[in-house]
């Protein structure tokens, strides 16, 4: 029977090829899942006995004792097909815990089974007490590993350095993540003293053993009560107005804070502390993105050859991601700048191996090369985004601001009539409403020429207006951010002005949603 015993154990090591140390951890297991099946047994018949060995019926123990090792080598067997020896037991979870049950009803219903084939009498109250002994030491056995291990782990890397006092706000399933890898994680030194959450339901309670203590206004009180150094936002879905609302509470504290993006691995349970960030400019503006039907909006390119002019600067670069995701015939990106032109060529060669892109470098002011282009290719569409856009550098060069922004207009709209392009859309600015500057008067001009080339051309003319793209070329965020990483001053145009800002949600530059800023 022994031999049998050492064999099951072999097979638990030999079914997988594993390290040599998952090898060990799999023989403590099995010899320590023995054990446990020995006390379950014998107590099962103590306790039945009420704690009195001396009473029990010598038949019982023969029993027990005949059907011990039988015992012993189905129970190692179940366990390794309820996959008890290939669970990290440092992650256990509700998962690896109905594992554990499932192997402990499956292990006593064998043992009732097999006894009674075998004749061997037990009192009627022996299975479900035998039953719930050895869930608790299988469990225990476990769990309680779990607990060693990350103890001595914790101990081990972050001997002698004080954990970081985090707060988390946010007890909803991306809170209990993230407070659950702060636990048990090897890499994070960090205490969680408490858990902010608006909930008042959820106050007073508790999760996975932190005290839920109030709600986003009690986040400066309790900050400070705990010596807090981290405030990490765990809410992912909370819309743009509320976040910043809630980061404004959080400057009252002297708090570094961390936040979760605003996306969706919710339901793939995919949110960990490595998706944690640092607070980002774009998350103060507080208004929420207005979301376009783009797949409507981009019909009407597929299977079209499509000029766009400007196509390696910030907006027409982004032009082209979104138009080579429509399967257009041809795209043809046209820019005097080689470098962005090679940049966006390798970036839709790498992500669109099968677009049929062509990518040129001249002057829209050129009408020569821009008519080539044209009686080469002969564009169905045409973006139009090249232009100056730079407001204070324009100022001192007006001259440039006309000739590359007005007349560059004018030769492409001109191309656009005479090779009978079906559609020709301007990229304008908000500058061009009422313009107080160079760039923005030409870019009014370049919408004048538009509309007259509409009135007697067959070719369809558009103009869309753009405010600051957030991230672009042109934009000041990029300007803000640097400033602040030099430690300021950030520089403002007037204590008056309001900005208002494109802010592409879908991982561009130009995106369909405004927001605005004091």
């Amino acid at each position: 029977m022994a031999a049998m015993v050492i064999a099951a154990m072999g097979m638990v090591v030999k079914m997988k090829r594993k390290s040599k140390k998952t090898q060990t951890t799999n023989v403590l297991f099995a010899l320590l899942d023995a054990l446990i099946v020995m006390v379950s047994m014998v107590g099962a018949l103590w306790l039945r006995y009420d704690f009195q060995f001396l009473n029990i019926d010598s038949y019982f123990l023969e029993s027990i004792y005949h059907y011990l090792l039988i015992n012993i080598i189905c129970t190692v067997l179940i366990n390794y097909l309820f996959k008890l020896y290939s669970i990290l037991w440092r992650f256990a979870s509700m998962e690896e815990l109905k594992n554990v049950v499932g192997a402990v009803i499956a292990s006593t219903v064998v043992q009732f089974i097999g006894m009674r084939i075998l004749q061997l009498p037990t009192p009627r109250s022996y299975p479900l007490i035998y039953m719930i002994l050895l869930a608790i030491l299988m469990i225990c056995s476990r769990f309680c590993y779990r607990f060693v291990r990350i103890a001595v782990h914790n101990r081990e890397n972050f001997r002698g350095v004080e954990p970081v006092r985090t707060m988390i706000v946010g007890a909803g399933a991306a809170g209990y993540m993230i407070v659950r890898e702060m636990k048990n994680s090897k890499h994070l030194n960090r205490k969680i003293p408490c858990i902010i959450d608006d909930d008042p339901d959820k106050k007073g309670t508790f999760l996975q053993g932190i005290p839920i203590v109030g709600g986003k206004d009690d986040i400066p009180y309790y900050a400070e009560r705990y010596n807090i150094e981290d405030i990490v936002i765990a809410i992912p879905t909370m819309p743009s107005a509320a976040k910043k609302e809630l980061l404004e509470i959080c400057q009252k504290t002297n708090c570094k804070v961390l936040i979760l993006p605003g996306i969706y691995q919710l339901v793939n349970e995919e949110v960990s502390v490595s998706m944690l960030r640092e607070i980002e400019i774009e998350d103060l503006l507080g208004r929420d993105s207005v979301k376009l039907q783009m797949d409507e909006i981009m019909k009407y390119v597929a299977d079209k050859v499509i000029l766009v002019t400007g196509g390696g600067g910030s907006i027409g670069s982004e032009i082209c991601r979104q138009l080579a995701l429509h399967h257009p015939r041809q795209l043809i990106i046209f820019d005097i700048y080689e470098n962005n032109a090679y940049d966006i060529q390798n970036e839709l060669k790498r992500e669109h191996p099968d677009l049929n892109l062509v990518v040129l470098i001249g002057s829209v002011r050129e009408q020569k090369r821009i008519d080539s282009v044209f009686q080469t290719y002969h564009p169905e569409i045409v973006f139009h985004a090249a232009a100056h856009k730079h407001v204070p550098l324009m100022e001192d060069s007006p001259n440039e601001a006309i000739k590359n922004n007005v007349l560059g207009t004018w030769v492409v709209a001109r191309a656009a009539d005479t090779f009978h392009a079906k559609k020709m859309v301007l990229i304008s600015t908000d500058k061009a409403v009422r313009p107080t500057n160079i760039m923005g008067a030409s870019k009014r001009i370049c919408e004048m020429i538009i509309m007259s080339f509409s009135q007697k051309s067959s070719t369809e003319y558009a103009a869309v207006r753009f405010g600051n793209v957030l991230g672009s070329n042109g934009s000041v965020i990029p300007l803000f951010k640097k400033q602040i990483a030099q430690g300021g001053p950030v520089t403002v145009t007037h204590p008056e002005i309001t900005r208002f800002f494109y802010d592409d949600t879908g991982g561009g530059e130009s995106g369909p949603a405004v927001r605005r800023t004091g």
